[in-house]
């Protein structure tokens, strides 16, 4: 498992980071508080709150590097 932080501060980012992720057979959650929702999940994401950064957790699956090359415009570096 390898997890990252990631910044969605817009319907349309939520939207393009949900089509993303589901090109892929990894699982992946998101964490909040203490709130853990599937990250496939449009309407788990709304209920995050999306003004804080929100840790991502990448499962084994396809490649890392690949899923990590996707998602890199969420990324906070």
């Amino acid at each position: 498992m390898k997890t990252v932080q990631i910044k969605l501060d817009s319907i349309d980012k939520v939207k393009e980071f949900v089509q993303t992720i589901t090109l892929f057979n990894n699982d992946f959650d998101m964490r909040s508080g203490r709130y853990t929702i599937d990250a496939k999940s449009i309407l788990g994401i709304f209920s995050l709150d999306l003004s804080k950064p929100i840790d991502l957790d990448i499962y084994d699956g396809d490649d890392k590097e690949e899923v990590l090359k996707a998602i890199e415009p969420f990324l906070i570096k």
